[in-house]
């Protein structure tokens, strides 16, 4: 079920942005890398936009994890792109993570044409390996949570902490 509603022409740019990594960039372009990013519906519940504010950069002080934890509101649905790093026993690796954020608490309403917009946004972000629909703080408190969406057993670390911690 499509709900009509389209992305915003800079959600896609902040994607594209996010996706594609510079080789050659330098510490400071790299700090500036968006690591986690809200996208939410406009007041007319006709465009998907990014939520003003509502962003963790690379070079950001603290846990990028528990900030993107903390980030999600309780009452309402969101969907999200998670730039995730991570170990696993063979190699380092840095997936998009695309979140389709809907907590119990959210309203029916809500809920309903956030769900049936996903598919939109979806659509828009080629290439993303990972999706993960979160239904409340139980579902996303943990790091192993995550980790087990990217890559199972084989996950050591996420975000440079031990999953065994």
């Amino acid at each position: 079920m499509a709900s009509g509603v389209t992305v915003e022409e800079n959600v896609l740019t902040v994607f594209n942005e996010m996706k594609v990594r510079k080789a050659q960039a330098s510490e400071d372009e790299k700090k500036k890398r968006k690591k986690a990013v809200l996208f939410c519906l406009s007041e007319d519940k006709k465009k998907i936009i990014m939520e003003e504010g509502r962003e963790i950069l690379q070079g950001d002080e603290g846990d990028p994890f528990l900030r993107f934890v903390k980030m999600l509101p309780s009452d309402d649905c969101r969907y999200a792109l998670y730039d995730a790093s991570y170990e696993t026993k063979e190699t380092k690796k840095e997936d998009l993570v695309f979140i389709f954020w809907a907590p119990e608490s959210a309203p029916l309403k809500s809920k309903m044409i956030y769900a049936s917009s996903k598919d939109a946004i979806k659509k828009k972000f080629t290439g993303i390996k990972h999706e993960w629909q979160v239904n409340g703080l139980e579902d996303i408190k943990d790091r192993k949570t995550l980790a087990e969406k990217l890559g199972g057993s084989t996950v050591v670390s996420l975000e440079g902490k031990s999953l065994s911690e």
